[in-house]
């Protein structure tokens, strides 16, 4: 026997004892992988609540807009309707001189106001953004806020629903002028998409660490935390934007139900600001259902 042929002897006896590894033919089902059913399923899903909620999809910009503002609307008319207390507290607690006090909530109240309308009616959009920002920053620190976890992680949240605000006017512009693009336009508008989808789920960051912990709480955030990563990585945002704003909806009326506290308990003033602020979110998760999650996403398998 020549050495060629022992040596074939040998391969098939080897080969024998060993699993088939040869490729599947071509009529064999293929093995799907984990996150290819999850596509799958998530795919159906949108399917069903696009052709569901088709009818006020073209409404979803201005509602998403307005809802944004709300909290803004909401404070503005507060400080009017408290002018007294307000200045009691930034001249008693915070110290703020009398007149400089006067000033500091003429000023909050007439950015909140200018400002809402602009972003509502999509006028201006950058100026009123900036001075939105203005009031959030202008507040923490006159109020002496900055360093309660609660009230920054919620600002966050408000933060990025003004950035996706930014980010639709920009695709608005695009469209009008879709016959000169500029690439410094484009950058900055997906830029600004990813940093108010991560901004946006500060909210629930805040609400896991805030208030006691039972077993529904604890269901509530795990699912909120997995829709919050979906966000953020992009991946199936429109899907895991609309869970956000189902649960949202369900923690507001359920926590924040200040309509149930007495007019002249203290609690109230502060359900109603979580309601309002919570609303806002919802308004930045609405324009993020409405715009997709944009060029830097999972959904896109793209790398930056």
């Amino acid at each position: 026997m020549s050495g060629y042929q022992r040596n074939n002897i040998g391969g098939g006896a080897y080969a024998a004892g060993r699993p088939n590894i040869s490729a599947p033919s071509a009529g064999s089902p293929s093995v799907e992988s984990p996150l290819d059913t999850v596509k799958q399923i998530s795919a159906k899903v949108e399917d069903v609540l696009d052709s569901t909620f088709e009818p006020v999809k073209p409404y979803l910009p201005a509602l998403g807009r307005f809802l944004i503002v709300v909290t803004f609307l909401e404070d503005a008319i507060r400080i009017l309707t408290q002018w007294g207390d307000q200045l009691y507290y930034l001249q008693t607690y915070r110290g703020i001189w009398w007149g400089f006090s006067h000033l500091f909530l003429l000023a909050n109240v007439l950015a909140m106001a200018a400002g809402s309308y602009l972003v509502v009616a999509r006028r201006y959009t950058e100026i009123a953004i900036g001075m939105l920002l203005g009031v959030v920053v202008s507040q923490a620190l006159g109020y002496g806020l900055i360093f309660d976890l609660n009230f920054f992680f919620r600002n966050l949240s408000v933060v990025g629903g003004l950035l996706m605000v930014l980010s639709d006017s920009m695709s608005q512009r695009k469209q009008i002028f879709a016959g000169l693009p500029t690439l410094s336009e484009t950058d900055r508008r997906k830029y600004f998409q990813l940093a108010g989808r991560v901004l946006l789920i500060f909210l629930f960051v805040g609400f896991v660490f805030h208030g006691q912990w039972s077993f529904t709480r604890v269901i509530f955030s795990l699912i909120g935390f997995v829709a919050c990563i979906m966000v953020v990585v992009g991946f199936k945002a429109r899907l895991s934007a609309t869970l956000l704003v189902l649960m949202l909806s369900l923690m507001n009326l359920l926590i924040n139900n200040f309509w149930t506290v007495h007019h002249t308990s203290p609690q109230r003033d502060f359900l109603k600001y979580d309601f309002f602020q919570t609303l806002s979110i919802m308004g930045g998760l609405l324009l993020l259902v409405n715009m997709g999650a944009g060029d830097i996403a999972m959904d896109k398998k793209k790398v930056y």
